[in-house]
């Protein structure tokens, strides 16, 4: 070899000891360095070298380095393989070493070891001379046969093989292009071999024995795989399989071992997934996609990161729903009384899913509505959505939006990134199962927005109907049909939704609740719950309609039900504590625990009136049942009130008015103060306000000036100027809550008229309403909910614009029983109803001028 290929190495060579592995002329092999002179050898003569001759080493197998430099060497193998060095890495974990990748030159033979410290270096002959065999002229028939004889069963061990995958190829190729002399130690390295027959595959030095000793481990690797091959199962396209063949690894002539085993399994598998690919129902692209995935996976190591992404992909394919639905419960007297039971009043959106399930009925390709319902919090958006899913009989998912700012939490990641999935909305389709479930998008006007792209934006194509039916998620990379999902978003508010988001959903306003209807909301839906909850019976408790009132207006102020639902709750809690007093007081009756037991069952409290006690003193324990909830057990219970009706005391002075406001959380009353001092004319503004309240306010201080001659206002030094040596400080309280917003105009310029009239406002008046320089009133938003704030407060009298009339019609009944509508359509008309007998005008004199 060394003459033929003019490769010729150094008589001295720097011996590696092994003992993992044997290491085979022409074949690699890697191997791991930690011994005290390995290590040496590898920083003084690899490290340091520069030449090619510094990268040439003596590998000695079956040898063993002591782990001590004082240690002695042992008896060394006598042959050894001439290696090229060429790869070292070095690490520090879990301890100092280095892995060397080393390429077999030729055969070698030990002559003298010269010295063994820092590491061995050896005198040495090269065995491998290659033009040794043509001379030999005796032996040359002989070997003739024996190289026939070899590369035929090479030739068959190949062609057993997948010849599509590229490394089974390259070494096709290589079967008739190397020389006959190099194959049997190449071929050895590749085959499943022990150790020990590769050290005696090294050991033979002579050509005929080496062809002698490799061809029945051709044989036995053949007979091998035709084994395999008929215990297997026949499977269409799958003749011819990648078997790997790996090195230090045997093959038995019964080949069941456990790697052979594992091997079968996961190739099953991937026929399996194959299998259902096929099977499936996903769309022509996908099935295209996927077979072209799957073929790449057969030629892919197992050992490749690439093979998981591959496969987790192709199984997410295969599970997620292309044609697989459920079938709609269309009978709508069926779905309005369910709806009924769940939910009490949201007219409107019992309406709009009735009318989509008749629309249903008449057309079966319908596509699936957008929704948005857009309300204050708790007054049950998400439920609702989890009831229509239950009346149209689908499944049902939900995905939270709030906080999300990643639009790959949307339309997922690239399969190129580490860690890549899909998005919510595939996932979600993959979780239920179906392609026709209802997804409820919950807080979408809380997305939010970062370097990583704007997920309202990755919405769009979602919630469009003309677009969805064919969605591209990154990780899937094909189109997906989404337009029979029935998707319902929520949201507090439309003004943080971008404008062409919102224009994809057909929006459904859920106002707050009224009183009435809390109260009917509580006895069917919430109170029921909380007994469940705490392990009560109706015979243990009772809460009559009138506490229910108490609760929702001196301790709870909201749109929704959520603080109804907890105070409640607290109720619920405190009666428990007494019925399992009671309880225990039965089993063991204790005549100094019968107060405190008379005093459960009178107030649920322990703080209970002389009275009551020596009234029920003469009873048995426990309390009688049920325990009856009254007003004093509200106080014990939950403390004094919250809120009071504060209304009419408010308004003990002029220069004070009530407005209404609406919030994200329903609407609210708003009091506005107004006073005055001397000083140069300055208008102070306070409360925390916008710019569009600021000039509201600037707005009513300049139509006053204009009109203080008409209305006969004046200011301290009873002049007509407003303004001359006067300041004008106005507070919008709570300080602590931004307000903004034009719909407090004519409650400023009603606090400033009673301000410099000296009279007071009417105390169960509120108003809403825009101002113009001219006196006009304009329509504002919100009636409903303002409208409703009022009532829960208790005023009877609400001014709303004259071009607001339409929207009474959305309010209940009742409460337009309750309150009094005056529609303005001027100031005039707003300041002779908020004062008792009217705001005088100071008749006009009509003068002609005379053209004489």
């Amino acid at each position: 070899m060394a003459a033929g290929s003019a490769i010729q190495i150094p008589s001295r060579l720097p011996l590696l000891l092994t003992h993992e592995g044997v290491l085979l002329p022409g074949s690699t092999m890697r191997t791991s360095v930690d011994s005290p002179r390995n290590m040496q050898l590898v920083r003084s003569r690899l490290l340091k070298g520069t030449s090619l001759r510094s990268t040439i080493i003596g590998v000695i197998p079956n040898t063993s380095d002591p782990t001590s430099d004082c240690d002695d060497l042992p008896s060394l193998h006598r042959i050894g393989t001439a290696a090229l060095a060429v790869q070292v890495v070095g690490s520090n974990w879990p301890k100092p070493h280095y892995t060397l990748l080393v390429t077999g030159l030729c055969r070698f033979q030990i002559l003298q070891l010269l010295k063994e410290k820092p590491y061995p270096v050896a005198e040495v002959e090269q065995l491998d001379r290659l033009e040794q065999f043509t001379n030999q002229h005796k032996s040359e028939e002989e070997l003739g046969e024996l190289s026939e004889q070899f590369y035929k069963y090479a030739v068959q061990l190949v062609e057993m093989l997948d010849m599509s995958v590229p490394a089974v190829a390259k070494l096709r190729r290589l079967l008739d292009n190397l020389p006959r002399e190099a194959l049997p130690d190449i071929l050895t390295s590749i085959i499943r071999t022990s150790n020990q027959e590769k050290l005696q595959i090294l050991d033979a030095v002579r050509l005929e024995e080496r062809f002698k000793m490799t061809i029945p481990l051709l044989v036995r690797q053949i007979e091998g795989l035709k084994l395999l091959q008929k215990t297997r199962k026949p499977k269409q396209d799958d003749d011819k399989r990648v078997v790997a063949i790996r090195p230090n690894r045997r093959i038995n002539h019964i080949p069941s071992t456990t790697e052979d085993e594992e091997e079968e399994e996961d190739h099953d598998d991937v026929v399996m997934l194959e299998k259902k690919i096929r099977t499936s129902s996903m769309s022509e692209q996908a099935l295209k996609v996927c077979l072209k995935e799957i073929k790449r996976l057969k030629k892919m190591p197992q050992s490749m990161p690439e093979y998981a992404l591959t496969r987790n992909y192709l199984e997410l394919m295969v599970e997620l729903p292309w044609n697989k639905s459920t079938k709609d419960r269309l009978e709508i007297r069926a779905a309005r009384i369910l709806l009924d039971n769940d939910h009490y009043a949201m007219e409107k959106l019992k309406k709009r899913v009735l009318e989509y399930l008749a629309v249903r009925q008449l057309k079966n390709n319908l596509k699936g509505p957008i929704l948005c319902f857009v309300g204050p919090p708790g007054v049950g958006k998400t439920s609702v959505g989890r009831s229509i899913a239950k009346t149209l009989g689908r499944e049902f998912h939900r995905i939270a939006l709030g906080g999300v700012c990643d639009q790959s939490d949307i339309r997922g990641h690239r399969r190129t990134y580490v860690g890549s999935m899909p998005g919510r909305i595939i996932n979600g389709l993959k979780t239920v199962g179906v392609n026709n479930p209802v997804f409820l998008l919950d807080e979408v006007d809380k997305l939010g927005k970062s370097l990583q792209g704007d997920p309202a934006a990755a919405l769009l194509e979602v919630l469009d109907p003309e677009q969805n039916h064919s969605f591209t998620d990154h990780y899937l990379n094909v189109a997906f049909d989404l337009s029979q999902v029935l998707f319902i978003a929520t949201a507090n508010t439309t003004a943080t939704i971008p404008p062409a988001l919102l224009d994809r959903m057909e929006i459904i306003q859920v106002p707050g609740y009224t009183q009435e209807e809390k109260i009917e909301i509580a006895h069917r839906h919430l109170i029921p719950k909380q007994l469940e909850q705490h392990g009560l019976t109706p015979q243990q408790i009772q809460i009559p309609q009138v506490t229910t009132l108490d609760i929702i207006t001196r301790y709870t102020r909201e749109a929704g039900v959520r603080s109804l639902d907890r105070k409640l709750g607290a109720i619920c809690r405190a009666v428990a504590v007494k019925v399992a007093e009671g309880q225990h007081k039965e089993t063991k009756p204790d005549r100094a625990e019968v107060g405190d037991g008379e005093d459960c069952r009178e107030h649920v409290t322990e703080d209970a009136k002389p009275e009551s006690i020596s009234e029920t003193a003469d009873l048995a324990l426990p309390p009688e049942m049920p325990i009856l909830i009254d007003f004093h057990a509200l106080k014990d219970i939950l403390g004094p009130p919250m809120y009071e009706m504060e209304v009419s005391e408010r308004l003990s002075q002029p220069g004070v008015a009530i407005g209404l406001a609406w919030t994200p959380l329903g609407g609210e009353i708003m009091f506005v103060e107004a006073s005055r001092m001397e000083g140069e004319g300055q208008l102070t503004l306070t409360g925390q306000l916008g710019d569009v309240m600021k000039e509201s306010a600037h707005l009513a201080i300049s139509w006053l000036r204009s009109n203080a001659k008409r209305y006969q206002l004046t200011n301290a030094s009873g002049s007509f100027d407003l303004l001359d040596n006067t300041d004008i400080h106005l507070h919008f309280p709570a300080g602590a809550v931004t307000k903004d917003g034009p719909s407090a105009g004519v409650t400023i310029v009603t606090c400033l008229a009673s301000l410099f009239s000296g009279r007071l406002v009417c105390s169960d008046v509120a108003m809403t309403g825009e101002i113009t320089l001219r006196g006009l009133v304009l329509p504002v938003g919100g009636i409903k909910d303002k409208v409703l704030a009022a009532h829960r407060a208790g005023l009877k009298r609400v001014i709303i614009p004259q071009r607001n009339e339409k929207d009474l019609e959305e309010i209940a009944v009742n409460v337009r029983q309750d309150v009094r509508f005056v529609l303005a359509s001027c100031l005039d008309e707003v300041l002779n109803a908020a004062f008792d007998g009217g705001f005088a005008v100071k008749a006009r004199v009509e003068r002609l001028n005379s053209k004489l």
